[in-house]
């Protein structure tokens, strides 16, 4: 991204696309560079896959019927004529619409959607000035508005991009009904304090679930995400494919294919889970909402039956630390990522890293959602565990050896550098910290003031704990040397201000004012409080004279 400025507007440079900006009640936020960039690369793969698919619907069709698929005229299918149409519902300078008209291939129209006059204004002027006026319509509506305008099978969106400043919720209803069958949602959420626990009865008026304080809160705010949608397009008999979801930043972002059918509908139960969350531990145990178990008959030995399972999955104390649990969700316990849709996608950008101002990033994030054990739902922390029990932390590899020597699958989270995502028991962790434990003994006086880790660590080891290095714990894409995680890309770094162009010398300057200042409020008050008691003193400094 590269800004220049005068005195009356910004230009702004990303990607093929350049802006201008003559106001500052106008959104742009420079941080989002990433997300826009892998938006387009995700977008650009979905588009062949798009059309294959509507492709290979119509074949199946046109077979049934006995039909051929005519040609027409210039020598082109009718099924190759497939609209691929995308709303950004909530445009504000409009970039990210050019960017898809210039940079996504197979896009026939873009709406450019905002609720700001000023906002679609500047969005006009820009498609103008970037020359993409054939691609992209203007909207000045509210963006639930324009959805259910679209409701139509022959109006819907192949694709809908909801990146709002907060919660997305509001606007979940009708972008499940706007969507195609097969169409993507590429959806946002930066109101990260509610998902990831501070607030969990307002995760639970928002998206329906009960949100957990917890170390792994970061992909529990996508696994929260994913069943709000998922409960949306459940009343209208649709249900959805995760793709991609990715935490960072400040924001998560989830890319999820929508299609429509109601026996599928019923598999959701078994694809949600409630969350008994350990509040001496931090363990986190899961109890599914139904399942599937296999219920054959002649005519179809394959069939299943949907049953409810036995609950709570936890006794009345957690049994690692004896201590009582909290309970969350329900979360979207399913797989959150589709692995052959993520390497495709990553081989895209790793072949064209000229079209990505962010690839270097791209391509690490990516290659470590690829090496995600995409069936273990959330995960330990290498911090928590061994600060849980005061001890000397255990480097991460020889962990990692130690749950691969013990016969189970172990990977990295890309929402965490410290994660450590295992189907290994609890038991068997908390073996690897006991283990650890005997040549790295904790201090007795925090052993007898800590009842939790006297629980913990006074428990027998029963199983058999290997130390040993191996190679393989060191995964591929840290080998690599990939950009993994991203430190703080510039000053003042966030989510910024609503309606505020985060560029130039006067940036955030409300976030500026307003750093720690509740510690500044305090001072004042403790400075007015002394000043007060100075005044009542008497004065003993003034000479007195005796007659």
């Amino acid at each position: 991204m590269k800004m220049e400025a005068s005195t009356n507007q910004k230009s702004i440079k990303e990607g093929k696309a350049e802006i201008c900006l003559t106001t500052e009640k106008v959104f742009y936020n420079p941080v989002q560079e990433f997300n826009r960039d892998l938006s387009i690369a995700v977008l650009t793969v979905f588009s062949e896959d798009y059309k294959a698919e509507k492709i290979a619907k119509a074949e199946k069709r046109a077979s049934n019927k006995g039909e051929n698929i005519t040609e027409d005229v210039e020598g082109t299918t009718e099924n190759e004529k497939i609209d691929i149409t995308i709303l950004e519902a909530l445009s504000a300078t409009g970039l990210r619409s050019i960017r898809y008209a210039k940079e996504v291939p197979n896009v026939t129209k873009i709406v450019a959607n905002d609720l700001s006059e000023q906002a679609v204004e500047t969005i006009k002027a820009n498609i103008v000035h970037n020359q993409v006026e054939d691609l992209i319509e203007t909207s000045h509506d509210d963006a639930c508005m324009v959805m259910y305008k679209h409701k139509h099978p022959s109006k819907r969106f192949a694709a809908i991009d909801l990146d709002p400043y907060g919660c997305p919720s509001v606007f979940l209803d009708s972008a499940v009904q706007s969507i195609q069958d097969g169409g993507l949602l590429l959806i946002t959420a930066t109101d990260m304090a509610v998902l990831a626990g501070n607030s969990p009865e307002t995760c639970y008026c928002k998206y329906g679930a009960v949100s957990l304080k917890t170390k792994c809160c970061h992909e529990m705010a996508l696994r929260i995400m994913l069943q709000c949608i998922e409960s949306h397009a459940n009343r209208y008999s649709r249900y959805i494919v995760p793709l991609i979801s990715i935490s960072a930043d400040f924001y998560i972002r989830v890319f999820v294919k929508v299609y429509s059918g109601a026996i599928h509908c019923k598999k959701t139960t078994s694809k949600l889970s409630m969350v008994y969350h350990c509040t001496g531990c931090d363990n986190m145990t899961l109890q599914p909402l139904g399942g599937f178990k296999p219920n054959p008959t002649e005519k179809n030995p394959s069939q299943t039956k949907a049953y409810l399972p036995a609950a709570p999955p936890v006794g009345e104390f957690c049994g690692n630390c004896n201590q009582r649990h909290h309970v969350g969700g329900p979360i979207w316990s399913a797989p959150i990522h589709d692995h052959v849709f993520v390497s495709r996608v990553l081989s895209h950008v790793e072949d064209n890293p000229h079209l990505f101002g962010t690839a270097k990033r791209i391509a690490g994030v990516l290659a470590m959602v690829r090496e995600e054990l995409h069936e273990v739902p959330l995960y330990y922390t290498l911090d928590k565990l061994f600060g849980r029990v005061h001890l000397e932390t255990m480097p991460m590899l020889v962990l990692r050896s130690a749950i691969l020597n013990a016969g189970y699958k172990v990977s990295y989270s890309h929402a965490s550098k410290m994660s450590i995502k295992t189907a290994a028991p609890a038991q068997f962790v908390w073996d690897v910290v006991r283990t650890w434990e005997k040549t790295h003994p904790v201090k007795p006086a925090k052993l007898e003031a800590d009842p939790v880790t006297k629980h913990i660590l006074t428990q027998e080891i029963k199983s058999h704990v290997d130390l040993s290095e191996r190679p393989d714990a060191n995964p591929i894409s840290r080998k690599d040397g990939k950009l993994r995680f991203q430190f703080n890309p510039t000053p003042f770094w966030g989510p910024g201000s609503r309606a505020a162009v985060n560029v130039g010398d006067e940036k955030m300057s409300k976030a500026i004012r307003n750093q720690n200042k509740h510690s500044k409020d305090k001072k004042k008050r403790q400075h007015s409080t002394d000043e007060d008691e100075e005044r009542k003193k008497p004065n003993t400094d003034v000479e007195t004279t005796t007659v």
